[in-house]
């Protein structure tokens, strides 16, 4: 119940005295709750004057005035509503908070984080080492990511420290796989999944200790953590691939050409690529596609040109096997849907491997729309941001006027009539 009589709690909240309690209350709450100091009001209107008048028991005829708190907590304190400066603002809005405990609390939860993390490291195996301290210093100037609370950020970084002890302290033990390492750790086997923030705390304490750059790819982390016996999934993720004959008596070659002699299309993974001697005749062409139903058409179709598919965006497994193709001298040429995505892909795919367009020129677009339009299949809209294509500057303002997009299946005849000529 209010503690304001009725009357009184009516007149206090009317209009002439609303902007009064608004500056009341931010000065209050930046000055720690006391009834100290001043507030100045302007450009007043004649309600505020007459208003503030009674509120202070004295006559005002400026349209400025300054009030001092504590004669407005003692006049609140002495009038029908019996209460003091604060508990008024209270009864008549929410209640008031100490912003300058409120920062102070702030600061000594976020001093907490790191003065844990010290204790941590303190306590454990890794104390003393000089990669440990700049860890801590690079966590520190870093900073807690934001929406991650004290009391999480506290439990992460005690996280980081037991498995940075697990993998580079002196009880360390044989190779792990991450999940294992994650499901130990945290209690989930994705609690080390690439992004997190404590996957992140982990692999940069395994670059500060093994003096080397914190990579900016997948590629790399993979990499980083096979510094410390910690193997990443390199099984579920695949790169879709066609009549790839690397030389090498290795299992995997031959595996690989025996699939291109039945005309079979394989699936590369990351641990393939670790192993797998992927060398072919200098100066092989590789043509690239985006979507596996081209894959899929040139094996029906007993193609004989080397393939490998992006599969949409493409994973960095398939960028890893075409660096390695690209490092034996392999050429390219690249094709994908006639979309904004599809171009972004390509402009990424031709930049790196200074690859040839393969059918994706102005005209191959115009042709395939008017061929498709002619043929009664229902046309696919063009939405989102023109992107302008490398190698073919006339391309993206072709694409806006016509408003078509066109993926690779518009264009699956040609592309395996190209894929079916002899080498």
């Amino acid at each position: 119940m209010s503690r304001l009589p009725s009357a009184t709690r009516e007149w206090l909240t009317g209009p002439g005295l609303t902007r009064l309690w608004e500056g009341v209350r931010k000065r209050l709450e930046s000055n720690a709750v006391q009834a100290t100091g001043s507030l100045r009001l302007t450009s007043m209107n004649a309600q505020e004057r007459n208003d503030l008048s009674l509120l202070l028991g004295k006559p005002l005829t400026g349209a400025a005035v300054t009030v001092r708190l504590d004669v407005l907590d003692a006049r609140l304190r002495a009038s029908a509503a019996g209460l003091g400066l604060r508990q008024t603002l209270e009864e008549l809005g929410p209640p008031l908070t100490d912003r300058r405990a409120a920062r102070a609390d702030v600061a000594a939860r976020r001093e907490q984080v790191w003065s844990s993390l010290a204790s941590a490291l303190d306590a454990s195996p890794l104390a003393g080492q000089e990669w440990s301290r700049q860890w801590y210093d690079l966590l520190r100037r870093a900073g807690v990511p934001r929406g991650v609370a004290p009391e999480a950020a506290i439990w992460t970084l005690q996280q980081a420290v037991q498995i940075l002890t697990t993998l580079l302290g002196p009880e360390r033990g044989g190779a792990l796989g991450r999940g294992e390492l994650a499901a130990t750790a945290t209690g989930s086997a994705h609690g080390l999944d690439d992004g997190t923030w404590l996957a992140r705390l982990v692999q940069r304490g395994v670059a500060l200790a093994h003096g080397t750059e914190f990579p900016d790819d997948a590629a790399g982390r993979r990499a980083l953590w096979r510094l410390v016996s910690v193997t990443p999934d390199e099984v579920s993720s695949t790169v879709l691939t066609y009549r790839l004959r690397p030389d090498g008596e290795g299992w995997r070659e031959r595996a690989l050409r025996e699939r291109a002699e039945h005309h079979a299309e394989a699936h590369i993974t990351p641990r393939d690529l670790h192993d797998l001697r992927l060398q072919l005749p200098a100066g092989t062409l590789i043509h690239i596609c985006e979507n596996p139903r081209v894959v899929e058409a040139a094996a029906d179709a007993a193609c004989v040109r080397p393939l490998v598919c992006t599969s949409g965006s493409a994973a960095t497994v398939v960028f890893t096997l075409l660096d390695a193709l690209a490092a034996t001298g392999c050429r390219f040429t690249y094709h994908g849907d006639f979309d904004w995505p599809g171009i972004v892909l390509a402009n990424r795919v031709i930049r790196r491997y200074d690859a040839v367009p393969w059918r994706m020129g102005t005209a191959d677009y115009e042709h395939l729309a008017a061929r498709s339009q002619a043929e009664g299949i229902p046309q696919l809209a063009l939405d989102g941001q023109p992107v302008s294509a490398d190698w073919d500057p006339d391309l993206a303002p072709a694409m806006t006027a016509l408003g078509v997009a066109l993926h690779e299946e518009a264009t699956l005849d040609l592309l395996v009539a190209d894929l079916s000529r002899q080498v």
